[in-house]
Order: structure tokens, then sequence, then C-alpha cells
């Protein structure tokens, strides 16, 4: 499934990580998908209050939280530029979708990094 809001199809997910040698492609890559799949299942859903919205965004969060090792074996770590760029884009997906009143913490919660 292809994401449908345009703003976020056309958004450049996790663009610092990418700039940066210090956190591998192949990771961020997998970083990338998890954004796109919150998106997509955000179209699916449509969740209709934060409560829904947060659900969907602690998945995620908690998909982050598993590449935390990968980023490690490959060198790097979920760290304060990771941790920043990932929360803005997760701010990002959240007023896309119409959730302004989403509170940046909230959206990822159970974060580890």
């Amino acid at each position: 499934m292809a994401i449908g809001n345009r703003r976020m199809a056309e958004y450049g997910f996790l663009r610092a990580l990418y700039r940066s040698r210090y956190f591998p492609d192949r990771v961020v890559d997998r970083g990338r998908a998890v954004l796109v799949r919150l998106c997509e299942r955000i179209e699916a859903k449509q969740p209709a209050d934060l409560a829904a919205l947060y659900a969907l965004t602690h998945a995620a969060t908690e998909e982050f939280n598993a590449l935390e090792a990968e980023f490690e074996a490959a060198g790097s770590e979920i760290e304060t530029v990771a941790r920043e760029e990932i929360g803005k884009d997760f701010r990002a997906v959240a007023l896309a979708y119409g959730f302004a009143g989403a509170d940046s913490e909230d959206l990822i919660a159970p974060r580890n990094w």
C-alpha cells in the first residue's frame, strides 16, 4: 500500500540520518520503513482521537526500539541527533493527519532511546 497523504508521500523521512555517515543507510532504511508503515496504518485505521493515534505511534516506537540493536551492530546508535530526527518525523506525521494537539513526547512514549 502506498501512502495516500501527499504531504507524507513526498516527505523526506529521517533526512538528517541519511546525511550523516555515522548512521548506516541500510539501518536508516529500516527506520524509514517503520514511518512509512505508520502512515499506511493511520490511513487504513483512520484513528478518531489521540488515544487511537498514540496506539499506532507507540507500536511504531516499539519497532524503533527493536532497531537499536541493529544500529549498535553497525557501529552506530540512536543518540541525540537520531532521537530528535525520529521525534520530529513522528510529529510531522501527526500534523499531516490532522492531530495538531498530539504531544510530541506522548507520540513516542515507549521509546528506549
